[in-house]
């Protein structure tokens, strides 16, 4: 891959690990978040055990969106780590060259198409 491409596809990695590292750290404040620092001297405790349930899920769903993202921050840091070792843009399991096209699509993806649909097929079977 010439070093103008890679250069345009660090910066995309860059941002796209900025954006979820926004959404992450927003995401960890409201299912963490505390009673009493809105400065209100309302209760967060809910009154009803629906209510209570219902934040329940809230916080539990939104615990596992951050571990997804996490999950995901973690592929963009490999992938700006193959830049800076020169090998971005070609798969790790068969070595061929991930196509443009995957890329702009998957930025931080570390497979073509094919291995990715073989490690989806021996998931799944």
């Amino acid at each position: 891959m010439k070093r103008a491409d890679m250069k345009v596809y660090k910066e995309r990695l860059l941002d796209l690990r900025a954006r979820l590292r926004g959404d992450v750290s927003s995401m960890a404040a409201s299912a963490l978040r505390q009673s009493g620092t809105e400065g209100s001297e309302l209760s967060s405790m809910p009154i009803h055990m629906a209510e209570l349930g219902s934040d329940n899920f809230e916080q539990e769903f939104t615990l596992s969106l951050m571990a997804t993202e996490e999950g995901t921050l973690g592929v963009i840091e490999s992938a700006l780590q193959r830049v800076e070792d020169g090998t971005y843009g070609t798969c790790v399991k068969c070595e061929g060259v991930i196509p443009k096209t995957r890329l702009n699509a998957i930025p931080h993806t570390p497979m073509c198409v094919k291995c990715a649909s073989s490690l989806g097929e021996n998931l799944a079977g």
